[in-house]
């Protein structure tokens, strides 16, 4: 009689730190229910349905489901993870792991895990009622769009993780996090998407990891391309910020 396998140690804290999450009520809505609910909002405003010239006959809710899709990975990466990993650091967790078998970065990796298919599952959700409700067309350029997704992704958790370096305690990751936040917010859209700003201020958002994200999205759910430059800035934001975290963060 075969005896069942003992699940590897990185498996096993995967396994309990989705357990955590899913006890968490309040990461839950911000995370994976907020977004979609943002969207519904501007959805119902009779005037976000409507095209619209100045957008290139494209309508607002239209805009507004690559922005919701952001503000999925701004609450992912940037107000949940954060708060966690300072605070297992704060109680000494990583500290007592490094004198174990189980290395402090199966940890690590396996709450960037966790977030980013948080992310992504709630971005597959903002799609999905955005098209269902609202009749936004889904991505005309879908490898495209998945390759901006990623990448934008990584950005959210790189700039979560750079939070985390530089905060010794939980509440310092909280403060910082809200602190960088709403620019972050502004940049991705959420109060006026990147497409109805005026062209300089376009340009410089752009030069933002999340603007630039909003930019890639947008041109990819039109059915472009999602712009070399885009992808260019989000990925030397990624590399810039994951070395500085490297560089920062403290197991104690």
């Amino acid at each position: 009689m075969s005896t069942p396998s003992t699940p590897s140690p990185a498996v096993a804290i995967l396994r309990t730190e989705i357990r955590l999450f899913t006890r968490e009520p309040g990461t839950l809505f911000w995370v994976m229910v907020s977004p979609t609910v943002l969207l519904v909002i501007l959805g119902l405003i009779p005037s976000f349905r409507e095209a619209s010239e100045d957008l290139g006959g494209r309508r607002v809710i239209d805009l507004y489901v690559p922005v919701a899709v952001l503000f999925a990975l701004i609450m992912a990466g940037l107000q949940a993870m954060p708060p966690v990993l300072a605070g297992y650091r704060e109680r000494g967790i990583l500290r007592r792991l490094s004198t174990t078998p189980v290395r402090p970065s199966a940890l690590l990796n396996a709450q960037i895990a966790l977030h980013a298919c948080a992310a992504l599952v709630s971005s597959v959700l903002v799609i999905a009622v955005g098209r269902l409700a609202f009749g936004v067309a889904l991505p005309g350029n879908p490898a495209g769009y998945v390759l901006a997704l990623l990448l934008a992704v990584s950005g959210a958790l790189a700039v979560g993780a750079a939070v985390c370096a530089v905060s010794r305690t939980q509440k310092i990751a909280t403060a910082v996090g809200s602190v960088v936040f709403f620019p972050t917010m502004f940049t991705a859209g959420v109060w006026v998407p990147v497409q109805a700003m005026p062209d300089t201020l376009q340009r410089i958002v752009g030069l933002t990891p999340f603007g630039a994200a909003s930019e890639a999205l947008d041109a990819a759910a039109a059915g472009g391309g999602p712009g070399w430059a885009a992808l260019g800035v989000m990925a030397l934001w990624t590399a810039a910020l994951t070395g500085a975290s490297v560089r920062w963060f403290r197991w104690e």
